[in-house]
């Protein structure tokens, strides 16, 4: 899986995961900062990339649109940055798995508790 974090998520979580998630890149890298939801998943479905996000709004819109590209939703409420970081590490298994589920397009839920 490649994320391409919201920017709703700190830039520098792609760093702190980039061992386990090479070609992860922050929103705001590519230029997307206030950018429109339809160019955003254009963009992450011509590239492979899987949007990660905590906001409700991307979620939704991933049961709307469907796959691809594949959505992940952290259910975290405001933990900081390096707890993020940490719960994606922790849920690589899982995410890789995701990541090869044919026809799931929605994580729905990646929570501070595991994975619902």
């Amino acid at each position: 899986m490649k994320p391409l974090f919201d920017e709703n998520l700190s830039h520098k979580l792609a760093e702190l995961v980039a061992s386990e998630y090479p070609g992860s890149v922050p929103m705001r890298r590519l230029g997307f900062r206030g950018a429109d939801d339809a160019r955003i998943w254009e963009h992450a479905r011509v590239h492979g990339f899987a949007i990660v996000s905590k906001d409700h709004d991307v979620r939704q819109e991933g049961l709307f649109r469907g796959p691809p590209p594949r959505v992940v939703w952290l259910d975290v409420g405001s933990a900081g940055t390096s707890a993020f970081a940490e719960l994606l590490r922790a849920a690589r298994s899982r995410l890789d798995a995701f990541d090869l589920e044919e026809g799931t397009g929605l994580l729905s839920r990646l929570t501070g508790a595991g994975l619902i």
